[in-house]
């Protein structure tokens, strides 16, 4: 692993760049009177993504929708079970963290 002063200017800056964007896109959406974080959007996403997902592949077996469709809906469903697990798992490990502190 080649680890110099240049790559790691290259590898800041573009982490800036990133984080800089993330930043201003956060500041527009609020500014528009976009929603922040709400744990209860979330859920009602995933239980979308999911119910999407079990009508397409209800209409493909009665001949209703192509495969193409199917597969993008199980796909979407798949992301959001998988960033719903991850996330539940981060709070996990942080609750756990928090119980292992002294007092």
């Amino acid at each position: 692993m080649d680890v110099n002063a240049f790559n790691a200017l290259k590898t800041y800056n573009a982490a800036q760049k990133t984080l800089n964007a993330q930043k201003t896109a956060t500041n527009v959406r609020a500014e528009q009177g976009g929603e922040s974080f709400q744990p209860a959007n979330v859920v009602k996403d995933l239980a979308g993504a999911v119910a999407k997902s079990e009508s397409a592949a209800s209409a493909f077996m009665t001949g209703g929708a192509d495969p193409h469709s199917v597969v993008e809906a199980m796909a979407s469903a798949e992301l959001a079970v998988e960033t719903a697990v991850t996330l539940r798992n981060r709070v996990v490990e942080a609750y756990q963290e928090l119980l292992r502190m002294p007092v």
